[in-house]
């Protein structure tokens, strides 16, 4: 066996284990009613400040929860504390990506039945996150205006593997040039018909609507 050979085996036993483990977390959220929504982009999209915005907006209708991965720092799960609502930061060292059994350590200790919503925010990277599946109901990828209109033709797995996008800082659309056109035709020329949502965190502009949609997919959960 040659190490090319022996690298494609071992990866693919990494990723069956994390179906199975992804499988058994999905069920047991169901079985507890917790719905779960994880967010992905790459490092300085505004994820974590977007996330801020949702939390706060979310614990006043229902029993929210925070998961946040980061390769070094607490300093995420710190600021997202400020929402008034728990928190945790799985830190994973050299891992650029989060599985399925770093989500089930990190709940460990919370009682589900105490909790509707749990967003899981994962690592800064828009590569490695795109094969991992962590048990969610709902994946969201994140790219902000001032990362360019072809972030989707780049990085196609990871917007075929999501049920939404999110163009994030479109306070800076205009300074930046963003051309919204040419972005909504990157993101369906790889995934047809994904809904995108335009979204300001400074001005909060668009995260009503967002959470309208995720309003929806929680009621026909």
């Amino acid at each position: 066996m040659n190490t090319q050979t022996r690298l494609v085996e071992v990866r693919t036993k990494i990723l069956k284990k994390n179906d199975e483990k992804a499988r058994a977390l999905r069920q047991r959220f169901h079985t507890h009613g917790v719905y779960v929504v994880s967010l992905v982009s790459s490092p300085g999209s505004g994820k974590t400040l977007f996330l801020e915005k949702v939390l706060k907006r979310l614990s006043s209708k229902f029993k929210v929860a925070a998961l946040v991965g980061d390769l070094a720092t607490e300093n995420d799960a710190t600021r997202l504390a400020r929402s008034g609502v728990p928190v945790r930061q799985i830190v994973t060292g050299t891992v650029c990506h989060l599985e399925a059994d770093m989500v089930e350590n990190a709940i460990d200790g919370w009682d589900l039945d105490d909790l509707d919503v749990l967003l899981i925010e994962n690592v800064g990277n828009l590569v490695c996150p795109a094969t991992y599946d962590l048990g969610e109901d709902y994946r969201l990828v994140l790219f902000s205006v001032t990362e360019g209109e072809d972030k989707p033709l780049k990085y196609p797995t990871i917007f075929n593997t999501a049920d939404a996008a999110i163009i994030t800082k479109t306070d800076l659309a205009t300074a930046v040039e963003f051309r919204e056109d040419i972005a909504l035709q990157s993101v369906h020329s790889v995934r047809p018909g994904l809904p995108v949502f335009k979204v300001s965190s400074k001005t909060e502009s668009g995260l009503d609507e967002w959470i309208s949609a995720l309003n929806t997919r929680y009621n026909d959960s």
